[in-house]
């Protein structure tokens, strides 16, 4: 399928590895350029690099930390006219509700709600005067079915997507969509992280803890960045419009919901 949106500019953070460089590339893909951001120079290039040899798309990377205010004003600058905006962060550390400080608090806020909407009033006004615009922030299938050791992660995304929520019926008029997508355990870091914990707080290997983990989902496997960046693409495609303030899960039918 022609995704209808060749020569478009993204701007896609914490990009370099995972289910950001996965919507990376699905972008690239549908032949839009890029400006790539992680905090990692030297891993975020070498993304960079490939992603222009394999599609020939024009592909910017500028290492910087996007929760704090002079990161975000770097990457904005070299990103200008930002057709698409995909935002990512990876997430705070599980734990226990007792352990965790207002600091704990604040960081997770900073990098999972704060940072995204600041992004959002730095790209909106401009997709509404050119009257098109695409909006992704990759939050957690948390929001649906909150995750008790992940507490942190819970509290922040649900705050981001209440903002999103008003938001995208704000701006949907000017041909501009904002939408969430919630990724189950994917093949990332971030699940190797997860299973490493189990490991080591139950004694057992890593390959018991991913098996135990994909057990419990329906689809009998964790995602990959491959296929999360696909549906990534879709919402960010001329195909999209009618797609407006919406969570999607995809998390291989883990979290048991209706609705």
């Amino acid at each position: 399928m022609d995704l209808g949106i060749k020569g478009r500019t993204a701007l896609v953070t914490a990009s370099s590895k995972g289910l950001g460089r996965g919507c990376a590339e699905a972008l690239a893909a549908a032949g839009v350029n890029l400006v790539l951001n992680a905090r990692g120079a030297e891993a975020l290039e070498a993304t960079a690099e490939a992603i222009r040899s394999e599609h020939g798309v024009t592909v910017t990377a500028i290492a910087a930390d996007i929760t704090e205010e002079a990161g975000r004003a770097k990457v904005l600058a070299a990103a200008g006219d930002v057709d698409i905006l995909v935002t990512n962060a990876g997430g705070p550390p599980p734990g226990l509700w007792s352990d965790w400080s207002r600091e704990d608090f604040i960081a997770a806020l900073d990098a999972n709600m704060l940072t995204p909407i600041a992004l959002m009033q730095a790209c909106l006004p401009g997709m509404m005067e050119r009257g098109w615009g695409r909006v992704v922030n990759i939050t957690s299938q948390s929001v649906k079915a909150p995750i008790p050791v992940l507490g942190l992660s819970n509290s922040a995304r649900a705050g981001l997507t209440g903002f999103v929520a008003g938001t995208a019926r704000q701006v949907a008029e000017k041909g501009v969509t904002i939408n969430n997508l919630l990724p189950g355990i994917h093949d990332t870091d971030r699940a190797t992280g997860l299973d490493t914990g189990v490991s080591k707080s139950e004694g057992i290997s890593m390959a018991e803890a991913r098996a135990r983990r994909e057990a419990s989902i329906p689809a009998k496997r964790y995602g990959t960045p491959a296929e999360f960046g696909s549906a990534c693409a879709f919402l960010c495609s001329a195909h999209a419009g009618f797609i407006v303030g919406q969570n999607i899960l995809l998390d291989g039918g883990a979290t048991n919901a209706t609705i």
